[in-house]
């Protein structure tokens, strides 16, 4: 029996890069798990299948919120309830950096109704499965960018230390109900985003952050699906409103 054995696992952003790994990491650990994404993710489900798991893939746009209950109404459909939500959904490879002045206000608006705004939704829908259920759990990806200080990167920066925010409220308005909520705030993980995102100074980026750990080696996504799984399990089932750095040792809170 898997640390998530009978569970039903909503993970966003589940198409591709850290978002596939936390479905493939929950399906091994026995979840039924439920792919949400703009992006199609036929893959995930496949590759969760070929392993002999459980998975759905489901069309959500976290932005909208009639899209992320039609999400949630589908899962209660097929599995019953949802017992944990990791909101990984972001957008971090599609934006442009740059100084704070140079950002366009089209993109800043952009980045906090999809980091944030899109949290608020897909906890709106699918508390409610939670409260009948007794209880779940919460997992919010924030980022080292919101407590170490991310340059040229102002609005996601803004946007990841806002979901901070919202993990430590949202914990104590939720533990009534047996909701625990916390973060994740990992480093730069090698995934297409952040090869996306970082373009041609990947390389020299990458040993820059690296250099500033205590573990000097930049992170894969295995490195950060054990914390997610253990957030997710009723191993932590007394533990809510924490940040948890995943960072090689750059920031200690």
């Amino acid at each position: 029996m898997g640390q998530l054995a009978n569970k039903v696992v909503v993970i966003t952003g589940g198409a591709r890069g850290l978002g596939r790994a936390y479905c493939e990491a929950a399906a091994r650990e026995g979840a039924r798990v439920a792919a949400a994404d703009i992006r199609d993710p036929a893959d995930t489900v496949e590759s969760i299948a070929k392993a002999g798991g459980q998975a759905i893939g489901l069309d959500l746009d976290v932005a909208d919120m009639a899209s992320c209950q039609a999400m949630a109404d589908q899962v209660v459909k097929r599995f019953g309830t949802i017992d944990v939500l990791v909101n990984n959904a972001a957008l971090y490879g599609g934006i442009t950096g740059g100084r704070f002045d140079q950002l366009t206000e089209e993109q800043w608006e952009r980045v906090m109704t999809v980091n944030v705004k899109g949290i608020w939704h897909c906890c709106k829908a699918c508390v409610p499965a939670m409260r009948r259920a007794g209880g779940g759990s919460i997992v919010n990806v924030s980022s080292l960018a919101a407590t170490y200080g991310m340059p040229y990167a102002l609005d996601y920066a803004t946007s990841k230390a806002a979901v901070i925010g919202l993990t430590r409220s949202l914990a104590r308005e939720l533990g009534r109900d047996w909701i625990r909520v916390n973060a994740i705030a990992p480093s730069a993980v090698l995934t297409e985003g952040t090869n996306e995102y970082m373009g041609a100074k990947r390389e020299k980026a990458l040993q820059v952050i690296a250099g500033n750990q205590a573990l000097q080696r930049n992170l894969t996504t295995d490195d950060v699906t054990g914390t997610v799984v253990f957030l997710a399990s009723d191993a932590s089932k007394l533990i809510t409103g924490q940040t948890i750095m995943v960072d090689g040792g750059t920031t200690f809170l």
